[in-house]
């Protein structure tokens, strides 16, 4: 052993881990927001993009709530920039002696500064980071403050970044109080600063109903679009408007109160015939796609309000309890909560997901509360919910030992009713049974279904509603996705069988068609389908007779005379193409849903064999396939993570070229 040479091995060693003081560095002013946006925005996809116009209406929206003013304007301009305006107190301009800077930089160019940090100036808000628009300014190129207050006109602003500021100075005088902010988004580092108008659509309309009779207007004059969001009379208006034609069980039950320093606000109702579950939800105006601790609050309370009202009134014994999922069925409600600036706790700096602990138990026993006494106090009411509710557990339970019983061994033909038991209120038939001919779509809930079964060709086409979304089954045992409601019935409803039971010559239709929304939901169902295909039917996508439907994603058209035109449009190319024909006083319509479409509507873009698009399931590379599948649905989480570091850092701007084009040109 050589000492000397370990001796000079530890020194080499020593001057490569070399870490002192002057490694250390300080990142100042904007600079933490640009170098790491994922912290702060999200992403700097479309989604971060739009996450800083989030920032600043959230602004407006704040002196709303605080009671100033009762109008917002967004309005996306034809140069990619984007404004809001409010009638608010202001934006304050002056200069703060403490901190030796004025308004404009504290708010614009401070991390965690602004009025967030004080109950003097908001009571509640949907902000709580202090970072929001500063944010806005560190990937902006330009943004332009102007402020009407103190009877005074005064404009100020930055650019490049917040690098080069122009500062306030006062350009008029004004009876007018509030602000309008503009800002362009930058290119470098976001990567995609195209404006989405629907997104816009649902962020206005979700805010508008947490603002009752506020005046929400959204006008884009790229294409001369313009409407306006107002609910009188808040969540119920919402609520009434995402129900649109479907038939209630009962009015819309609606309650709010102070509970400590927070404000709880519910709505609900039960919708006849329809099997799905929809849960709005609503944090400090802000709506929460991940829901939270609000709605955990929310299902637990309403829940036992639910199973105490039945064993007092008799419908269950006090050794039973309703299962939650058949709770589920047909409900619509919103949950709203305002909370406390001290209490207030997003997790994630987008606020999708509620995680303030101390409202879990607020909102269970307001909610416990205020429906048992309902329940109690509206008896023929209650009898309906109740009824559907029973009527619910009634179709689980058999459909439960239908499943007990083809597991033990025994074997059910289609035709027998146990069997039937298992499609209870669910499929639709076609009434052919000339399998080359015969199709199957899967939807997505019932207002699709409803919507389906209008307009479909009922000769040859069947329709198959999920209650729910079907178990992921990457990881189950053998056979345990048969415990999936879901999956159990649509191996029924296609009749092959699943798994080591498989056969293909009992295949009751040619073509399999998921057909779901065009969001999130819709893409997590698509995917969950199609892994349970994979897994274990795997020769119905090998033999071609898997697809997936593609509904349109928008529609344009206008009153000419006393005939309406209208164009359907799946992708921007599209979109474009239709303003086009259409020609001026269009209007732009976003599908999110199935259910959106009138059956017409839907059978002439999705289902008219002659006119839809449809894409074929294939598998090229049964390895490669397989491999990618267990990426994405399997448990391996790291892995996932990895994958999505390496490939899904948008290095890739193919996506993005012609934007920036279009920006280049000017």
């Amino acid at each position: 052993m050589n000492k000397e040479n370990d001796i000079i091995n530890v020194k080499e060693n020593n001057k490569k881990t070399k870490y002192g003081a002057n490694d250390l560095k300080i990142l100042h002013d904007l600079e933490p927001i640009v170098t790491r946006p994922g912290m702060y925005i999200g992403s700097t996809d479309y989604l971060g993009t739009h996450h800083l116009a989030w920032e600043i209406i959230d602004n407006s929206v704040d002196e709303v709530v605080a009671g100033f003013g009762n109008y917002i304007k967004v309005t996306i301009l034809k140069d990619g920039s984007l404004s809001v305006e409010d009638r608010g107190r202001g934006i304050p301009y002056d200069f703060n002696e403490k901190e030796k800077k004025d308004g404009f930089d504290i708010i614009f160019c401070t991390i965690h500064g602004g009025g967030k940090f004080t109950d003097k100036v908001y009571q509640t808000s949907s902000g709580l980071h202090g970072v929001g628009a500063a944010c806005v300014n560190a990937f902006a190129e330009y943004i332009n403050i102007t402020v009407f207050k103190d009877g005074k006109i005064i404009e100020g602003g930055y650019k490049n970044g917040g690098k080069i500021k122009i500062p306030p100075r006062q350009i008029g005088t004004t009876l007018k109080h509030g602000s309008i902010v503009t800002f362009k988004p930058m290119l470098n580092p976001l990567e995609d600063i195209t404006w989405r108008y629907e997104l816009f659509h649902e962020h206005l309309n979700n805010t508008a109903s947490q603002l009752p009779g506020c005046e929400i207007v959204l006008e884009d004059q790229r294409t001369n679009t313009k409407e306006t969001f107002c609910y009188p009379n808040g969540i119920v208006d919402f609520l009434q408007a995402n129900i649109k034609d479907s038939t209630m069980l009962c009015p819309i039950i609606h309650g709010k109160e102070m509970v400590d320093k927070n404000q709880i606000e519910f709505a609900f109702t039960y919708l006849d015939n329809d099997y799905d579950e929809k849960v709005y939800s609503f944090a400090n105006t802000v709506f929460t796609s991940d829901e939270g601790t609000h709605v955990q609050g929310f299902r637990t309370g309403f829940n036992k309000a639910i199973n105490d009202y039945a064993l007092e009134e008799g419908y269950i014994k006090s050794t039973q309890k309703i299962n939650p999922e058949d709770i589920k069925e047909g409900l619509r409600a919103v949950i709203s909560v305002m909370i406390h600036e001290t209490e207030l706790h997003f997790i994630g700096q987008t606020k999708s997901k509620l995680g303030t602990a101390s409202i879990r138990p607020q909102v269970q026993t307001f909610i416990y509360n205020k429906v048992y006494y309902f329940l109690k106090e509206n008896k023929p009411t209650a009898s309906k919910i109740l009824e559907k509710i029973m009527k619910a557990a009634e179709a689980r339970l058999n459909a439960r030992k239908t499943l007990d019983e083809a597991r033990s061994g025994k074997v059910i033909k289609p035709s027998d009713p146990k069997a039937q038991l298992l499609l209870s209120g669910k499929l639709v038939p076609p009434i052919s049974k000339d399998v080359s001919k015969c199709e199957l779509f899967i939807v997505e809930g019932d207002s699709a279904g409803g919507s389906v079964k209008n307009c479909r060709d009922s000769l040859y086409q069947g329709l198959l509603p999920l209650r729910g979304k079907p178990k992921n089954i990457s990881n189950d045992a053998e056979e345990a996705f048969m415990n999936n409601e879901e999956l159990s019935t649509l191996t029924y409803t296609i009749g092959t069988g699943a798994g080591k039971d498989f056969n293909y010559k009992n295949l009751r239709y040619n073509k399999i068609i998921i057909m779901t929304d065009a969001d999130t939901d819709g893409s997590h169902i698509q995917n969950l389908l199609l892994n349970f295909f994979f897994k274990k039917m795997r020769p119905l996508i090998e033999k071609g007779h898997i697809y997936a439907a593609c509904p349109p994603l928008y529609r344009v058209h206008k009153m000419v005379g006393k005939k309406e035109v209208e164009e359907f449009c799946w992708n921007d190319e599209d979109l474009d193409k239709a303003r086009k024909k259409i020609g001026a006083g269009y209007v732009i319509s976003r599908y999110k849903g199935l259910g959106e479409m009138n059956p017409e509507q839907l059978w002439t873009t999705t289902m008219d064999p002659h006119n839809r698009r449809l894409i074929q399931i294939t598998i090229n590379d049964l390895v490669t396939a397989g491999d990618m599948i267990e990426l994405f649905m399997g448990k391996d989480a790291s892995r996932r993570q990895k994958w999505i570091n390496e490939n899904i850092d948008f290095s890739d701007k193919s996506d993005f070229q012609k934007i920036k084009k279009e920006n280049a040109n000017g």
